[in-house]
């Protein structure tokens, strides 16, 4: 019995699970179920799906690069049945797998420990910060104000401005002005 692999998150797919699609140029592709075969159809990429073991491996949060991993490849040379050498390859599987999950189970504790100290670094800023709060207060009123002062500026800003607009003003056309124009609109009966 062959337990193949989902194609789109890498989950065991045991024989008569899931779905098998075969692609016009006879790929075959196998899936553990349909959420993972909609996936597929959706044409999203498993590196970038947050559930899949290909994001997972792409994220560096499982192991990537182990030989452990090199045994679990596929190998479709048929081999005479020699029960000696069924035997010698449970054992080797089964020491294999112990060997697999102390180093994945390492790999594990040094991640979480540099999430720890990145977690200590950013517990140690907040401290920090809640400290020195009396300096936050004081930048804080230093730029309250340098705003006042500045809306002070604007305001003798504005006046000058107002003062500068009025001077400019052009007196309007007096009526007869307009009338004297020659243009028909403006005449008008006097």
């Amino acid at each position: 019995m062959r337990i193949e692999h989902c194609f789109f998150c890498s989950a065991p797919s045991y024989p008569g699970r899931g779905i098998t699609f075969v692609r016009n140029d006879a790929k075959v592709f196998r899936f553990c179920k349909s959420k993972c075969h909609k996936n597929f159809k959706m044409k999203r990429n498993p590196r970038k799906v947050r559930w899949t073991k290909a994001f997972r491996k792409a994220a560096g949060k499982e192991m990537a690069i182990d030989s452990t991993l090199d045994f679990e490849k596929k190998r479709n040379v048929p081999v005479r049945y020699d029960r000696e050498l069924v035997a010698a390859t449970l054992t080797a599987m089964q020491r294999i797998q112990e060997i697999k999950t102390r180093r994945e189970k390492a790999f594990y504790k040094a991640r979480m420990a540099k999430a720890g100290v990145k977690s200590k670094a950013r517990e140690a800023d907040r401290l920090a910060v809640h400290r020195n709060a009396h300096l936050k207060a004081s930048i804080e009123a230093q730029k309250a104000a340098a705003s006042s002062s500045a809306q002070k500026i604007r305001v003798k800003a504005k006046a000058k401005s107002a003062l500068l607009s009025t001077s400019s003003i052009k007196p309007m056309r007096s009526p007869t002005t307009i009338a004297s124009s020659s243009h028909p609109r403006f005449l008008l009966p006097l």
